[in-house]
């Protein structure tokens, strides 16, 4: 949703250029010795190169945990809890030599550690920029915990998270929300505030965790008058330093970072993470596509370092399989979707544009085969009660204006008809009776009744699409942008459509699931309230979206 920007790498160019040459196209850059390649033109070393002597904790004068705590991708049976110690997140160093540190780190059943669960010690690495991803196993299911490192004397701040239910387990009630896009320099954090008091099970991020844009010294529309921005956050990211500034600044939010202390995320990217608009190894403008693909490798590794992920999420070079799948219990399964990383190439010129030969050609994906592939095999293993989609792009038909044929946007699943057809007929042929769709991406609200046919307004419903709105990414909004009417017109499936910041409340039930989308009035002052704009119901086994 972000206007092209046509920017060039400036003086990073020419080592990204000579590095590129060697490297050829992206089909060369799939096997290991390519990988290897391509990192060290990054400046990414191979993991778990630590030769370096570690750091006497004694020696680390500032508290290291400026970033706060996370965690992230609950199993039934454990969690994976993050941090990154980084003194001086603003400074491309972070504060700390380029050696190892000790880190320890404490699960308990009490916020006081009275009763300790599990225990342990790791190093943070330099060439992971002194992040720690820690995979506790062995953990009860459903269950809250409470967690917390050391490093040297310094204690970090207390993270709250909680495992997922049993595989087999009959819940009768998960509560999640849905976030997405938050561009520091369009406002504050307001809506993480307020969803840090939420009671949840687990947070679903859908995409635009950063953006790549330069930040002003006062912070953009936060107009700061208190202090002034580094003059390295004014450019747009390109280098993995580049990457690794932005989310320090970033994760240094005070609202973002309460809300990862309270409850576990599940993260996944859209485009801005790396560059607006690209799709699979094609980049927004006109750069050669080898120089991309290191833009990219930097942009998954910071992403990586900077999320509460697994190992067999960390990237080998430009590649990170990201989708996965994370059951609840009996009453959900969900399945995360990438929809950036193996698209086709937008239709059109990424503009707005009516459907034609390009948009509709059967070839088209937006997942790649092989991910399409995976989500309706699970589909067809499913028991869950609702199949839960967190993606990215907006996933129903939205048609643009009132003409006969009306223009779509050929960055969403508009623009890959076909292959939104193939999911839709999967799910039919895998007897998905609850599908739900999570999507970000456009900085507003709607709630979508998901038609089988989007070209007849009688065809049957077949699922729900809840579409967060940003959490600052256009700064203020409006309960009614100016093309509230033309869209309620132009699609009799949309149910609701407000463009204030803020995020979707879902609760899944057994009977029936409920949205509630809470919003702030303005996000360019701190502070704002939270009110909850719209409530619907679908019951299960009956789709379709009631307001409440």
């Amino acid at each position: 949703m972000t206007p092209v920007h046509h920017h060039a790498p400036g003086s990073h160019a020419p080592e990204l250029r000579a590095a590129a040459r060697h490297l050829g196209r992206r089909r060369f850059l799939t096997g290991t010795a390519a990988a290897a390649a391509l990192a060290f033109a990054v400046n990414l070393p191979a993991a778990g190169v630590a030769g370096a002597a570690p750091l006497d904790g004694a020696r680390i004068t500032e508290d290291p945990f400026t970033l706060g705590v996370a965690s992230g991708d609950p199993r039934p049976d454990g969690v994976l809890l993050w941090t990154r110690l980084a003194p001086r997140p603003y400074e491309p160093d972070s504060g700390l030599p380029r050696t190892r540190v000790a880190v320890r780190w404490e699960l308990a059943h009490d916020a006081r550690f009275t009763r300790i669960a599990a225990r342990g010690q790791v190093d943070a690495h330099p060439e992971f920029d002194h992040s720690v991803h820690v995979d506790v196993p062995g953990l009860d299911s459903d269950r809250v915990y409470w967690f917390r490192f050391r490093a040297g004397t310094w204690i970090s701040p207390v993270g709250r998270t909680r495992t997922a239910p049993a595989r087999n387990a009959a819940i009768s009630e998960l509560r999640i929300a849905a976030v997405s896009c938050q561009a520091y320099h369009d406002g504050y954090f307001t809506a993480y505030r307020h969803l840090a008091e939420e009671d949840l099970d687990v947070v679903f991020h859908l995409g635009d965790y950063l953006y790549e844009y330069a930040v002003t010294a006062a912070g953009g529309a936060r107009g700061y008058t208190d202090r002034r921005l580094p003059a390295h956050f004014n450019r747009e990211t390109v280098t993995l330093e580049d990457y690794r500034l932005r989310y320090g600044l970033y994760k240094s939010d005070p609202d973002l970072m309460a809300a990862h202390a309270a409850h576990p995320f599940v993260v996944t990217w859209d485009d801005h993470e790396t560059e607006n608009n690209y799709a699979d190894g094609t980049p927004e403008n006109d750069v050669p596509p080898e120089e991309f693909l290191l833009r990219r490798a930097a942009a998954y590794r910071a992403y990586w370092e900077n999320q509460p992920l697994r190992v067999p999420q960390r990237p080998q070079g430009p590649d990170m399989r990201l989708y996965r799948r994370l059951p609840f219990g009996r009453l959900a399964q969900f399945d995360v979707l990438d929809t950036r990383q193996y698209r086709s190439d937008q239709a059109y010129g990424d503009v707005a544009h009516v459907p034609g030969p390009e948009s509709e050609d059967p070839s088209r994906t937006m997942t790649g085969e092989t991910q399409e592939r995976w989500l309706i095999d699970g589909w067809r293993t499913s028991r869950a009660v609702w199949n839960v989609v967190p993606q990215q792009v907006n996933f129903s038909a939205r048609r643009l204006d009132l003409n006969p044929v009306a223009k779509v946007s050929m960055d969403a699943w508009d623009g890959y008809p076909a292959s939104r057809e193939r999911l839709l007929a999967g799910a039919d042929a895998a007897g998905v009776a609850n599908l739900m769709v999570l999507t970000g991406d456009v900085h507003v609200a709607y709630a979508y009744d998901i038609k089988r046919d989007f070209a007849d307004p009688a065809s049957r419903t077949v699922g729900t699409e809840i579409v967060a709105t940003s959490v600052s990414s256009g700064k203020d909004g409006a309960d009614r942008p100016a093309n509230w009417e033309t869209y309620t017109r132009a699609n009799p499936h949309m149910r609701f459509y407000n463009g204030r910041r803020g995020y979707a409340l879902v609760t899944l039930g057994r009977d029936a699931a409920r949205a509630d989308f809470r919003t702030v009035p303005a996000v360019t002052t701190p502070g704002a309230p939270v009110s909850t704009a719209a409530s619907f119901m679908t019951e299960a086994g009956n789709p379709g979206l009631e307001p409440v």
